[in-house]
């Protein structure tokens, strides 16, 4: 009893508010979005409105139940609850219906589950619990190996087993938590050249050379590569005398090149990533020389985005589905699709931009209560928010995440042991993600990849993964304020 009220007090009574808001708000927004107008009651649980009442409930309890297990099981079992995690990602497309392309529905009983949900929170306590050993240095490039393995292995049964890219992609905000624990910026500035990378070699992709065989995708992103490379030698490093010596080895291949195609048919992509290849070993030597670790990581990012050149037009086209393919043709304008591909986004942002300022007032929405937007209770619900609520409405919603984001990163930076810290910007990671990239998505911004809005968008396996996920935390943070009463 004594330990119950000890926990009691020290959980932060601010979080719970705020996610109760949150949670509270978004299911009178999906009985909006689901309202029909034979429709009587919102306490209908024959309806989704009234379904989103028993997860919330079921995760309120699933939470209490949480807050009452002892802290130093998620540090001690971190490991084995990844490995049945990862058990359950593998077996999960063995028993479950295609839906949508996707297989990654367990069904059980009358409920369904999707166990990606659920993998955010392990893999967290899983990196968490590795990171903070005795000795660990996030700036030795050997021990990133093993974090990298542990969020990747997850990442990429979900992507490919399961045919999941959007639950795959929410692992990727696991950077953000390195970053914080001290990796060079080298990592995370790679990751934002891959993004670019990618998208240069989508679009150039199909265009050919004029000058030789090759096509302008790789060309220009290994060029792309290569300023980026002298740019860290002149502004980072200081190596001057690198810089001259990569320059003219760029200068030099490509002089070959052009030389060779007057007699030749010559593939210039080939000579791209010869210079890619000079680079990368010229400065491996260099590191090796003169040990030091920062030529390292640009050696390491010369090669990633090399890899990439060559195999994002694979991963395009054999990895991606049909339907996730021509969402990114669309925004980045290489197809116009508004009946097909580019439907959803465009009433979504009809409904958003008919909300005005105010908005038309609840369950007043023409847009959504005829059913005009897809999805518009689950991935695409931020758009009855615009329409029904406003601007005001709106942005009301992204300063309570706001709140919760800054306030999760203000418990992080007060743990005193590493394993709380680490996980804690975990949660406020994978949160920001989230919220990010739905939003984007549904303002027409970044590609509809089908990620909910935490503790918002209709969905048990969303709302318990969420509510799982940010009750550890409490639980972890209530073990330090006891700990410091004691």
């Amino acid at each position: 009893m004594r330990n119950n009220r000890s926990i009691i007090s020290g959980i932060d009574w601010w979080t719970i508010v705020l996610f109760l808001v949150i949670a509270l708000f978004g299911w009178l927004n999906i009985y909006g979005s689901s309202y029909s107008f034979d429709q009587t009651s919102i306490w209908d649980f024959s309806n989704r409105a009234g379904k989103q009442l028993v997860w919330l409930v079921t995760a309120v309890v699933i939470g209490g139940i949480i807050l009452m297990i002892e802290e130093k099981a998620y540090d001690i079992l971190g490991y084995i609850f990844y490995g049945v995690m990862i058990v359950l990602l593998i077996i999960t497309p063995i028993f479950a219906r295609d839906i949508k392309g996707s297989l990654s529905w367990l069904t059980i009983g009358p409920i369904s589950l999707q166990p990606a949900e659920f993998a955010k929170c392990f893999t967290a306590i899983a990196v968490a619990k590795y990171m903070s050993q005795y000795g660990y240095k996030v700036r030795d490039l050997r021990d990133l190996i093993v974090p990298f393995l542990l969020i990747g292995v997850p990442m990429l049964i979900i992507m490919v087993a399961q045919r999941e890219t959007g639950s795959a992609l929410v692992f990727a905000s696991f950077l953000l938590v390195f970053y914080r624990q001290g990796m060079s910026g080298y990592v995370l500035s790679g990751g934002l050249a891959c993004v670019v990378l990618f998208i240069l070699v989508i679009l150039f992709g199909e265009t050919a050379l004029p000058i030789g065989l090759g096509n302008v995708g790789i060309l220009v992103s290994t060029l792309v590569i290569e300023a980026i490379v002298m740019g860290l030698l002149a502004f980072k490093e200081r190596d001057f005398r690198s810089l001259v010596i990569v320059s003219i080895g760029v200068v030099v291949c490509y002089g070959i090149g052009l030389l060779l195609n007057i007699w030749l048919s010559v593939n210039f992509n080939y000579i791209a990533l010869t210079c890619l290849a000079f680079t990368a070993i010229y400065l491996l030597v260099q590191a090796v020389k003169y040990r030091k670790s920062s030529m390292g990581w640009i050696v390491a990012f010369v090669m990633t985005t090399a890899v990439l050149c060559q195999g994002c037009d694979y991963a395009f086209h054999n990895i991606l589905q049909p339907h996730q393919r021509i969402r990114i043709e669309v925004l980045l304008g290489m197809k116009d699709d508004p009946h097909g591909a580019g439907y959803n986004v465009n009433q979504s942002l009809i409904a958003i931009g008919s909300g005005q300022a105010t908005g038309k007032g609840f369950l007043q929405g023409t847009q959504t209560k005829l059913k005009f937007v897809p999805e518009q209770d689950t991935d695409f619900i931020f758009c009855t928010v615009g329409e029904e609520w406003g601007f005001l409405g709106s942005a009301g919603l992204l300063l309570l995440y706001l709140a919760l984001i800054l306030r999760i990163i203000y418990i992080a930076e007060r743990q005193r042991d590493t394993f709380s810290r680490i996980y804690a910007y975990s949660v406020a990671s994978i949160l920001l993600f989230h919220v990010t990239i739905n939003i984007g998505m549904v303002l027409g911004l970044l590609p509809v990849i089908g990620i909910p809005l935490p503790f918002f968008s209709y969905g048990g396996s969303s709302l318990w993964g969420f509510t799982i996920l940010l009750a550890i935390m409490l639980r972890l943070d209530a073990a330090r304020v006891n700990k410091m009463q004691g």
